[in-house]
C-alpha cells in the first residue's frame, strides 16, 4: 500500500508539473549599466543641444558661435566626409524647404532612438523578471529533490523499522521477552530516527540514549558480575 500511494503521489505530480517559464528576452538582467549609459548619453546630447542654443542666440558674434560650435562637436562623433558635405551643400543653397525637410527627418529619427531605448529598457526589466522566476524554479526544484531524498532515506529507515520490529515479535515467542522486548524497541528507535535527526532536540535525545545505553551496558555488567559471584563454588572435575 505504502508503494502504491508512493506511485500515485508521483503520478500526481507528474500531472501537475509547474508552468513553462517565459522566454527570456536576450539583454542584461542587470539594469545599473543601461542606467548609467542612459545618463552619459543624456548628457552629451543636452550640452550639445545647449551650445546650438548658445549659436543661434549669439548668431551676431562671431567668435561665440565659432567656440560654441567647437564644444558641442566635442561631445559628438566626427562626422563622416560626405555627411559634412551635404551640410555644406544645404548651407551654401540656403533654403528655407531643405531645413524644413532635414529637421522633420531629425525629429523622426530622434523618436524612432527614444523608442529603440525604452524598448531595450522594457526587455532588460523583463530579462530581470524572468531571470528571477529561473532562480526561484531552480530552488524549488532543489527543494523538491532535497525533501525526495529525506523521504527515500526515512522510507528506508521505516523498512529497517519494521523488519527488526517483526524479529522482535518472533523472539519475544522463542526466545523470551527479554530478547524480543529489545528488538522491538530497536525496531521503534530505527523507525523513529529520521524524525528525531530531523528534530531540533536531536543532541538532547541522542545525549540521553548514549547515556541510557551506557547505564543500562553498566548494569548488565554489573548484574553478571554479581551473579557470577553469587554462583555455588564447584570444585573442579578430577
Amino acid at each position: 500500500m505504502r508503494y502504491l500511494l508512493t506511485i500515485s503521489l508521483l503520478m500526481a505530480g507528474c500531472a501537475t508539473s509547474p508552468k513553462a517559464l517565459p522566454v527570456q528576452p536576450d539583454a542584461p538582467t542587470d539594469s545599473k549599466n543601461l542606467s548609467t549609459l542612459g545618463e552619459e548619453i543624456d548628457i552629451s546630447e543636452n550640452r550639445v543641444a545647449a551650445s546650438l542654443v548658445a549659436i543661434e542666440r549669439n548668431a551676431d558674434k562671431p567668435a561665440v558661435v565659432t567656440a560654441e560650435a567647437k564644444l558641442g562637436q566635442a561631445y559628438l562623433a566626427k562626422p563622416s566626409e560626405g555627411d559634412i558635405a551635404f551640410a555644406l551643400a544645404r548651407a551654401s543653397a540656403a533654403d528655407p524647404a531643405a531645413y524644413a525637410k532635414q529637421a522633420e527627418y531629425g525629429k523622426r529619427l530622434l523618436a524612432a532612438v527614444d523608442s529603440k531605448w525604452a524598448r531595450l529598457e522594457a526587455d532588460q526589466f523583463e530579462a530581470k523578471r524572468v531571470s528571477n522566476l529561473k532562480d526561484a524554479r531552480i530552488a524549488e526544484l532543489t527543494k523538491a529533490v532535497e525533501q525526495a531524498r529525506k523521504d527515500a532515506t526515512s522510507n528506508l529507515w521505516t523498512l529497517a523499522g519494521i523488519a527488526v520490529a517483526v524479529l522482535g515479535a518472533v523472539a519475544m515467542v522463542f526466545a523470551g521477552p527479554r530478547i524480543g522486548g529489545s528488538l522491538l524497541l530497536s525496531g521503534a528507535a530505527i523507525g523513529a530516527f529520521p524524525q528525531i535527526a530531523d528534530s531540533e532536540y536531536f543532541a538532547y535525545i541522542a545525549g540521553s540514549s548514549l547515556a541510557l545505553a551506557a547505564g543500562l551496558g553498566i548494569y548488565w555488567l554489573w548484574d553478571h558480575v554479581r551473579d557470577s559471584a553469587n554462583a555455588p563454588y564447584e570444585p573442579p572435575q578430577k
